[in-house]
Protein backbone atom coordinates (compact mmCIF):
# COMPACT_ATOMS: atom_id res chain seq x y z
CA UNK A 1 0.00 0.00 0.00
CA UNK A 2 3.17 2.38 0.42
CA UNK A 3 3.98 2.49 -3.11
CA UNK A 4 0.39 3.26 -4.03
CA UNK A 5 0.41 6.19 -1.36
CA UNK A 6 3.67 7.33 -2.87
CA UNK A 7 2.33 6.82 -6.56
CA UNK A 8 -0.86 9.12 -5.70
CA UNK A 9 1.44 11.78 -3.57
CA UNK A 10 3.64 12.13 -7.28
CA UNK A 11 0.68 12.36 -9.32
CA UNK A 12 -1.27 15.15 -6.63
CA UNK A 13 2.37 16.89 -7.31
CA UNK A 14 2.24 17.08 -11.19
CA UNK A 15 2.59 13.57 -11.87
CA UNK A 16 4.50 12.40 -15.02
CA UNK A 17 2.11 13.63 -18.09
CA UNK A 18 1.40 17.35 -17.39
CA UNK A 19 3.74 20.10 -16.33
CA UNK A 20 3.09 20.85 -12.71
CA UNK A 21 0.92 23.88 -11.53
CA UNK A 22 3.79 24.85 -9.42
CA UNK A 23 5.98 24.91 -12.35
CA UNK A 24 3.68 26.69 -14.33
CA UNK A 25 2.37 29.59 -11.68
CA UNK A 26 5.47 31.15 -11.84
CA UNK A 27 5.66 31.79 -15.15
CA UNK A 28 1.99 34.09 -15.26
CA UNK A 29 2.57 37.62 -14.57
CA UNK A 30 0.21 39.02 -12.07
CA UNK A 31 -1.08 41.45 -14.64
CA UNK A 32 -2.44 38.72 -17.21
CA UNK A 33 -4.50 36.97 -14.38
CA UNK A 34 -7.85 38.62 -15.47
CA UNK A 35 -6.99 38.77 -19.49
CA UNK A 36 -10.46 37.69 -21.05
CA UNK A 37 -9.50 35.68 -24.45
CA UNK A 38 -12.05 35.53 -26.91
CA UNK A 39 -13.49 32.57 -26.72
CA UNK A 40 -13.54 31.39 -23.81
CA UNK A 41 -15.69 31.57 -20.66
CA UNK A 42 -13.38 32.42 -17.71
CA UNK A 43 -9.54 34.28 -16.88
CA UNK A 44 -6.66 32.29 -15.59
CA UNK A 45 -7.70 33.93 -12.45
CA UNK A 46 -11.14 31.76 -12.44
CA UNK A 47 -9.46 28.55 -13.58
CA UNK A 48 -6.81 28.89 -10.75
CA UNK A 49 -9.68 29.90 -8.08
CA UNK A 50 -12.04 26.80 -9.13
CA UNK A 51 -9.23 24.49 -8.81
CA UNK A 52 -7.56 25.69 -5.71
CA UNK A 53 -11.46 25.36 -4.43
CA UNK A 54 -12.22 22.30 -5.45
CA UNK A 55 -8.88 20.76 -4.08
CA UNK A 56 -10.10 22.43 -0.88
CA UNK A 57 -13.54 20.85 -0.77
CA UNK A 58 -12.06 17.62 -1.67
CA UNK A 59 -10.29 18.08 1.29
CA UNK A 60 -12.79 19.03 3.80
CA UNK A 61 -14.98 15.90 2.39
CA UNK A 62 -12.19 13.70 3.02
CA UNK A 63 -11.74 14.99 6.90
CA UNK A 64 -14.45 16.46 7.96
CA UNK A 65 -17.55 13.77 9.14
CA UNK A 66 -19.65 17.26 9.15
CA UNK A 67 -18.65 18.07 5.95
CA UNK A 68 -21.70 20.29 4.12
CA UNK A 69 -22.12 20.20 0.05
CA UNK A 70 -21.94 23.48 -1.86
CA UNK A 71 -23.89 24.53 -4.80
CA UNK A 72 -22.53 23.94 -7.94
CA UNK A 73 -21.74 25.60 -9.76
CA UNK A 74 -22.21 28.76 -7.97
CA UNK A 75 -20.03 28.36 -5.20
CA UNK A 76 -17.65 26.68 -7.54
CA UNK A 77 -16.33 29.56 -9.79
CA UNK A 78 -15.88 32.54 -9.03
CA UNK A 79 -17.28 35.73 -10.75
CA UNK A 80 -14.25 38.05 -9.91
CA UNK A 81 -11.98 38.43 -13.17
CA UNK A 82 -8.85 38.45 -11.14
CA UNK A 83 -7.21 39.48 -7.81
CA UNK A 84 -7.71 43.12 -6.95
CA UNK A 85 -3.98 42.98 -5.19
CA UNK A 86 -1.05 40.79 -5.85
CA UNK A 87 -1.08 39.85 -2.28
CA UNK A 88 -4.56 38.07 -2.30
CA UNK A 89 -2.82 35.85 -5.84
CA UNK A 90 0.29 35.47 -3.06
CA UNK A 91 -2.23 34.48 -0.73
CA UNK A 92 -3.81 32.26 -3.30
CA UNK A 93 -1.36 30.17 -4.22
CA UNK A 94 0.33 29.57 -0.98
CA UNK A 95 -2.95 28.29 0.41
CA UNK A 96 -3.65 25.80 -2.60
CA UNK A 97 -0.13 24.76 -1.76
CA UNK A 98 -0.45 24.17 2.20
CA UNK A 99 -4.26 22.60 1.42
CA UNK A 100 -2.30 20.31 -1.31
CA UNK A 101 0.68 19.32 1.81
CA UNK A 102 -2.51 18.42 4.14
CA UNK A 103 -4.46 16.28 1.44
CA UNK A 104 -0.80 14.42 0.89
CA UNK A 105 -0.32 13.92 4.85
CA UNK A 106 -3.92 12.31 5.22
CA UNK A 107 -2.50 9.94 2.32
CA UNK A 108 0.82 9.35 3.51
CA UNK A 109 -1.02 8.74 7.12
CA UNK A 110 0.08 5.37 8.06
CA UNK A 111 -3.01 4.62 9.64
CA UNK A 112 -5.10 5.68 6.88
CA UNK A 113 -6.55 3.20 4.48
CA UNK A 114 -7.07 4.39 0.92
CA UNK A 115 -10.41 1.99 0.51
CA UNK A 116 -12.11 2.80 3.43
CA UNK A 117 -15.22 3.93 2.78
CA UNK A 118 -16.43 7.26 4.31
CA UNK A 119 -19.19 7.08 6.85
CA UNK A 120 -20.53 10.37 5.82
CA UNK A 121 -20.44 9.25 2.22
CA UNK A 122 -22.06 7.05 -0.50
CA UNK A 123 -19.62 5.05 -1.29
CA UNK A 124 -16.72 7.07 -1.35
CA UNK A 125 -13.02 6.73 -0.61
CA UNK A 126 -10.08 8.69 -0.04
CA UNK A 127 -7.96 6.91 -2.86
CA UNK A 128 -11.05 7.96 -5.09
CA UNK A 129 -10.91 11.20 -3.79
CA UNK A 130 -7.00 11.34 -4.27
CA UNK A 131 -7.60 10.22 -8.11
CA UNK A 132 -10.43 13.16 -8.62
CA UNK A 133 -7.70 15.49 -7.40
CA UNK A 134 -4.91 14.02 -10.02
CA UNK A 135 -7.77 13.96 -12.44
CA UNK A 136 -9.19 17.78 -11.59
CA UNK A 137 -5.72 19.37 -11.66
CA UNK A 138 -4.28 17.93 -14.46
CA UNK A 139 -7.52 19.28 -16.11
CA UNK A 140 -7.45 22.56 -15.28
CA UNK A 141 -3.56 22.29 -15.30
CA UNK A 142 -3.71 22.12 -19.01
CA UNK A 143 -6.15 24.91 -19.27
CA UNK A 144 -4.04 27.17 -17.61
CA UNK A 145 -1.58 26.20 -19.68
CA UNK A 146 -3.35 26.62 -23.15
CA UNK A 147 -4.31 30.05 -21.65
CA UNK A 148 -0.88 30.97 -21.48
CA UNK A 149 0.08 29.78 -24.81
CA UNK A 150 -2.60 31.91 -26.04
CA UNK A 151 -1.28 34.93 -24.18
CA UNK A 152 1.97 33.89 -25.11
CA UNK A 153 3.26 33.88 -21.77
CA UNK A 154 5.15 30.64 -22.83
Amino acid sequence: MDAIKQQLVKHIQGGEAFLPIDKLLPKIPFEALGTVIEGLPYTIWQQFHHLSFCQKDILDFSIDPNYTHYEWPKDYWTTDLAPIIEEEWEVAQETYFKERRQFIDLILDAKTDLNKPFAHGTGQTLFREALLVIEHTAYHTGQILVMARKLQLL
